[in-house]
């Protein structure tokens, strides 16, 4: 990229997700129309009104001036469009097929979800659109941190790069690993973490039409998937935690986190990860209750290392884990009071595997086909 294009990525992205500032009069009017309307207001979301009555749910999702409504029976929300347009001037867009830079499509009571446009208009920005594309985002052993040897690059440049593949990661798990280590080295980036950056837009290249689809009868289950590396990419020695959760078959929450503190063993940084994961899970669950008025259902969290289920679950190990942070011992609670059910899963089914480490290629691709990433083009699939 040209130095003059630098904060052209930035201005592409904020177009492209459309951040602008509502005025505070127009939000107060809002929620007083919801609410007088008999809304509530989601504890768990704020950007979330719900409305219950005797079979009927109707539930708006609200971002600054755009409304997504979403409920049953369509009588209802027909009903609602009416009551928001004698109090504001409104257009109805129809079926969601395009927000905040996220592309939708609803087939069949699927719904498929995807960045196309938005990783085109990226590529362009940066000049990468005629570079050849990669099968992997990041070679598996790629070393990176703080004290990487080289010419530091333009952080404005860098910065703005790594804002828009961080929004890319709405529909894109795959990427996590390699964008939130990448964001790790945004004050002074190195020619070495540039370079991994054009390697992911050149991977983003090639998968510009991956996204999710979730399907209509694919359940309504809660599961997670904890994992952690041990030390990678780290001058630290800290772990990296990755979660993963799927409502049905589908993906509905991934990260990737630096973990807070040093392990002493992989036993011990999967421990950190699990937690980590029982937070989110107890969120999730908590949501959906609120949203659909549904009792809340145990949520079962995949974790491929027996030593630390044990540690988990059995109060005789304390002796052993004594030293670890006493907020990482909350996910003990949770098993006790049977709020998380932790199993094992063997490390080949291990989904959260690929938000953890940069994998062989061979081994990538199998897990972005088991994580539930496809290739969206019709007639394709991954």
């Amino acid at each position: 990229m040209k130095k003059e294009d630098n904060g052209k990525v930035y201005r592409l992205i904020k177009a492209l997700c459309g951040l602008r500032q509502a005025p505070r009069a127009w939000n107060i009017k809002l929620d007083n129309t919801l609410k007088s309307l008999d809304f509530k207001k989601c504890a768990l979301e704020q950007a979330i009104y719900t409305k219950t009555s005797k079979g009927s749910i109707l539930l708006i999702g609200v971002y600054v001036d755009d409304l997504i409504i979403t409920g049953t029976p369509k009588k209802e929300i027909d009903k609602f469009k009416a009551q928001m347009e004698e109090k504001f001037e409104m257009s109805d867009l129809g079926l969601l097929a395009y927000y905040l830079g996220i592309e939708v499509t609803q087939t069949g009571g699927d719904i498929s979800i995807k960045q196309s446009a938005y990783a085109n208009n990226i590529l362009k920005e940066t000049g990468m659109i005629d570079y050849n594309e990669t099968l992997i985002h990041m070679d598996p052993g790629t070393r990176l941190t703080k004290l990487t040897e080289g010419t530091i690059v333009n952080s404005t440049e860098y910065q703005s790069l790594i804002g828009c593949l961080r929004y890319m990661l709405h529909t894109r798990p795959d990427l996590s690993y390699s964008v939130g280590l990448l964001s790790r080295f945004m004050q002074e980036p190195k020619e070495k973490h540039m370079k991994a950056i054009k390697q992911v837009l050149r991977y983003v290249k090639g998968t510009k039409d991956y996204g999710i689809t979730y399907k209509h009868n694919g359940g309504n289950k809660i599961q997670g998937f904890s994992d952690s590396s041990y030390g990678v990419n780290t001058q630290e020695g800290k772990g990296t935690t990755g979660i993963l959760f799927y409502y049905g078959e589908s993906p509905i929450s991934w990260s990737t986190q630096k973990q807070a503190t040093v392990a002493l063993s992989s036993c011990e940084s999967e421990f950190i990860a699990a937690t980590a994961a029982s937070t989110q899970a107890l969120w999730i669950k908590r949501l959906l209750s609120k949203l659909t008025h549904s009792k809340e259902e145990k949520v079962t969290i995949m974790v491929d290392n027996k030593s630390a289920i044990a540690l988990m679950k059995n109060p005789v190990f304390h002796g052993r884990s004594k030293h670890i942070d006493t907020k990482y011992h909350f996910i003990r609670e949770c098993v006790e009071r049977e709020d998380i059910q932790v199993e094992f899963v063997s490390g080949e089914y291990q989904k959260a595997d690929i938000l953890t480490k940069a994998l062989p290629k061979i081994k990538f691709l199998t897990m972005r086909q088991l994580i539930g990433l496809k290739d969206l083009r019709q007639g394709n699939c991954d």
